[in-house]
């Protein structure tokens, strides 16, 4: 069994403080490993986390979980929530988890004489059984986990701007394989050339 206190430390050193999400984030760790019966944190890569938001939710996912983005295990797919499905790709079984909707109202509740809101919070959540905690479902994911996962390790050059492209996440365009952002995809417009570097 996974050490509560433990986990919430390591968290906590990732942020010099301990806030309710981190606390929120490693509780779904150890609950998705009670509830896809996973040795958690994991030393593999069998468990995947879609994480709903960033920020120190995220980091408490994955100090519990052993689910990371540096690992290639963690995705944000940024709803705005305080939740995460995790996916086991040895048995495909996927369970989304997020608060339920009144723990905030409860953790008050439970400790009025907390110093705030956020104190009692912080209390709670560590003291509330999981399922008090959290809703738990079971889903059936719509998006391609295969295509997400991909091959690690392979590399194309985009046709266009040379940059390397890993993990199968080019584009094919008239038989050219592109980088999303010569394909059209760009998050960026460049202004100019911050740095000139001649062999």
């Amino acid at each position: 069994m996974p050490d509560l206190q433990a986990l919430l430390a390591q968290s906590a050193a990732l942020h010099n403080h301990l806030c309710p999400r981190q606390v929120l984030g490693v509780q779904m760790g150890i609950y998705a490993g009670e509830l896809l019966s996973l040795d958690l944190p994991q030393a593999d890569k069998r468990l995947y986390a879609l994480i709903e938001t960033d920020g120190c939710f995220a980091d408490g996912v994955a100090v519990a979980s052993g689910c990371r983005l540096g690992r290639r295990t963690m995705r944000l797919l940024d709803y705005g929530k305080v939740a995460v499905t995790f996916y086991d790709t040895l048995t495909g079984r996927a369970v989304r988890l997020a608060p339920r909707p009144e723990v905030r109202s409860r953790a008050v509740a439970l400790f009025p004489q907390a110093q705030s809101r956020w104190h009692a919070q912080l209390q709670a959540y560590q003291q509330l059984s999981r399922p008090e905690l959290f809703t738990a479902q079971f889903v059936s994911l719509t998006l391609d986990m295969r295509a997400l996962i991909s091959r690690p390790d392979v590399r194309v050059t985009c046709a266009r701007c040379g940059e390397e492209i890993l993990n199968e996440r080019e584009v094919l365009v008239n038989g050219e394989a592109l980088c999303r952002s010569c394909a059209g995809e760009c998050y960026y417009t460049v202004i100019c050339c911050a740095n000139a570097y001649t062999d």
